[in-house]
């Protein structure tokens, strides 16, 4: 039997997935956010997240890269670090006013784009289709070791 990669369920999840993503990625640009950039303040804003950790653990990447986007967001003005209750090793993240600004203007974007792949299939197949992406996902880590 031969392997046909346009018949894989890997090939078609990843291009669905690239679809949604570069179309986000050119929305998000517009008005100066990345991807990474956009998942930190939904994070903070929605989520109520201060912890870089626990932004890392949420987004899915490492706490290098959140480390990166987080000076990157600061030196921009998007978010401002403070120092921790306790001890200064702990650092909290909060949304500064562009940074709430930035989540307002790019909420809209990702609706769309979200809605764009909906739209194709109706509410009940998207109901059914996170049901099978969850049973997909679990039990698996956020971040898999190559």
């Amino acid at each position: 039997m031969t392997y046909r990669l346009h018949d894989s369920l890997g090939f078609r999840l990843s291009r669905v997935a690239r679809i949604q993503e570069r179309r986000l990625d050119l929305g998000l640009r517009a008005i100066g956010l990345t991807r990474t950039t956009w998942c930190v303040l939904l994070a903070v804003g929605n989520e109520g997240l201060t912890q870089p950790s626990d932004i890392a653990e949420f987004i899915g990447i490492d706490r290098t890269a959140t480390s990166r986007a987080l000076r990157q967001m600061e030196a921009e003005g998007l978010i401002a670090r403070t120092a921790g209750d306790k001890d200064g090793r702990t650092r909290q993240v909060n949304l500064t006013k562009e940074g709430q600004a930035r989540l307002k203007r790019g909420t809209p974007v990702a609706e769309d784009n979200a809605a764009k792949l909906a739209n194709r299939l109706g509410e009940k197949d998207v109901a059914l289709l996170k049901e099978r992406l969850d049973r997909l996902i679990e039990g698996e880590p956020l971040l898999p070791k190559l």
